[in-house]
């Protein structure tokens, strides 16, 4: 008979122990060539996560913005936070005096048919340093509507 581990209500007297947590188990569980393989890929898994982060704190403290396509991801997530809104898309970027002005379309009213959803274009207004100092909606029209 194969004694295997169990996560609650092990019982003592049929030779079955109990497992506390689930790495308890895995460990009862796997071959060591599967633990091993196991290790491994968690491994590769936390080293690509710092390695990321380590890449987002960089870019986090450069000074100046370096581009059109970092002002333009800077401002949709910026709205996004400010508004509560997902950005749809960008319309326009361009530089102004000391940074950025960047048009964001955005999905305000879902509605069934899509077509029939209300989206706005934000004008949003970056300093030098990429951050968001004032933002309005310059307008709000139905999904598929042409420009007049």
């Amino acid at each position: 008979m194969e004694m295997r581990p169990r996560f609650s209500g092990g019982n003592t007297h049929t030779g079955q122990h109990r497992v506390r947590n689930v790495a308890e188990y895995k460990q009862t569980v796997f071959m060591p060539e599967q633990r091993e393989r196991h290790t491994r890929t968690a491994t590769k898994s936390a080293t690509k996560s710092a390695t990321k982060s380590a890449a987002a704190s960089k870019r986090s403290t450069s000074s100046r913005t370096k581009g059109p396509e970092e002002a333009a991801r800077r401002a949709c997530r910026g709205l996004s936070r400010l508004i509560g809104h997902e950005a749809e898309g960008v319309s326009a970027v361009r530089r102004a005096e000391e940074g950025w002005r960047v048009h964001v379309d955005v999905l305000e009213v879902p509605r069934i048919p899509d077509t029939t959803s209300l989206l706005a274009t934000y004008e949003v207004e970056l300093d030098g340093k990429g951050e968001l100092t004032q933002y309005r909606r310059i307008r709000r029209y139905r999904r598929g509507a042409s420009d007049d």
